[in-house]
């Protein structure tokens, strides 16, 4: 039964979308932008119809999954100007894995009970292909079971010149040497104005719609993402969006929408005096998750929020705003921390079953591609 009252008395333009919304029509992309301009009663009416199409979906079920981040290197060159983690080789605070420590860590992964590893790392230039093809092989040497979420769609570009080789084939090689699914990290905003300023030596909008259609198209999922709150607008941010729909209405390849917001604390890009920040204070926050919830609606089914990046606290929140997914336990976490990030690196799975349980939400634990491992 819809709560009918909580249309009254708010603008006839925003009831109508959100009465299109709770009928599972498609959203316009001008609908999407009005809806991230609500105030007032009319935010309180988002929210409603949000979490009341993610109930329909979920069932009241937020999941998580128990997994460890192994970041191999913070060597890279691409100078991205929203990046405190990255560093010049020749910085006292560099460092580059060996195969040895990647393999010490899958197996602390495999003890601890993690069912995936999620592997990313610097564009380093001292790298050869087959190193990363030995990652992939080094965890499932050791897991064979163990969901390998690896190497963001920027590394798989990279990879491709390494590999002296296509986009496809590069792909194929990697998923015959382990890999199950890439990160949509690397998006950032999807509109080039924006990244030639960002992300400058980064694969284009173009780029890296192409590596993630071909992914899918190969059978390897992956997540979608998105990086707000800094020189952005709001009409980059529903842009960015777009994209992302169409590409799952061709593909269906998405598993889940990471909204990440730009931490701010330490980067370059914060002090850029030519291109002020927008950045992001709650309401933004919430209204992102819920108008992501209604603009996909159909295509992707998980909404998943960033206790790193929002802090725990705040992330219980979300919950209530069409988000359906906690994340990880992550076990170690170094971007978001050398960006500025205070919430830690690490949840513990009783941590999480209790955050989601006391905001009203029944607690699972999923694996990688959202297969229900034990319900709470």
């Amino acid at each position: 039964m819809i709560n009918t009252q909580i249309f009254e008395h708010i603008n006839q333009v925003i009831k109508e979308i959100l009465k299109k919304s709770l009928a599972s029509e498609e959203l316009s992309s001008q609908e999407a932008l009005e809806l991230l301009k609500v105030k007032g009663k009319e935010f309180f009416a988002l929210q409603y119809v949000a979490d009341r199409i993610c109930y329909e979906k979920k069932q009241n079920f937020v999941t998580f999954v128990i997994n460890r981040n192994i970041n191999f290197t913070n060597i890279c060159y691409q100078r991205c100007k929203f990046c405190s983690f990255s560093l010049p080789a020749t910085h006292t605070d560099a460092f580059l894995l060996t195969i040895e420590q990647v393999r010490e860590k899958v197996i602390e992964a495999k003890i601890t009970g993690c069912t995936e590893v999620c592997i990313q790392g610097g564009i380093n230039p001292d790298l050869k292909f087959e190193f990363y093809l030995d990652i992939l092989k080094t965890v499932k040497n050791i897991a064979p079971n163990m969901h390998t979420h690896a190497f963001s769609p920027q590394e798989v570009f990279y990879i491709s010149k390494l590999y002296e080789n296509s986009i496809e084939d590069t792909l194929k090689e990697l998923k015959k040497a382990g890999l199950d699914s890439i990160p949509g990290t690397a998006a950032e905003i999807l509109v080039d104005e924006i990244r030639k300023v960002i992300c400058p030596n980064k694969v284009k909008a173009s780029q890296w719609k192409e590596i993630i259609t071909c992914a899918h198209n190969l059978g390897i999922p992956t997540t979608s993402t998105i990086m707000y709150g800094h020189i952005e607008n709001l009409i980059d941010r529903i842009k960015h969006l777009e994209i992302l729909r169409e590409i799952q209405k061709e593909t269906h390849g998405f598993t889940e929408f990471v909204p990440l917001p730009f931490v701010k604390e330490n980067p370059i890009l914060s002090q850029l005096e030519n291109y002020p920040l927008h950045p992001s204070y709650g309401m933004d926050d919430l209204k992102l998750f819920c108008v992501a919830r209604l603009f996909l609606n159909n295509y992707i089914d998980n909404i998943q929020c960033s206790w790193v990046k929002l802090g725990p606290k705040f992330a219980q929140v979300s919950l209530n705003y069409g988000v359906n997914d906690f994340s990880g336990t992550l076990m170690e976490e170094n971007i978001s921390k050398s960006a500025g990030a205070e919430f830690g690196e690490y949840l513990s799975p009783e941590e999480i079953v209790k955050i989601i349980s006391e905001a009203g939400k029944k607690p699972a634990q999923r694996d990688t591609i959202y297969n229900i491992i034990k319900y709470y």
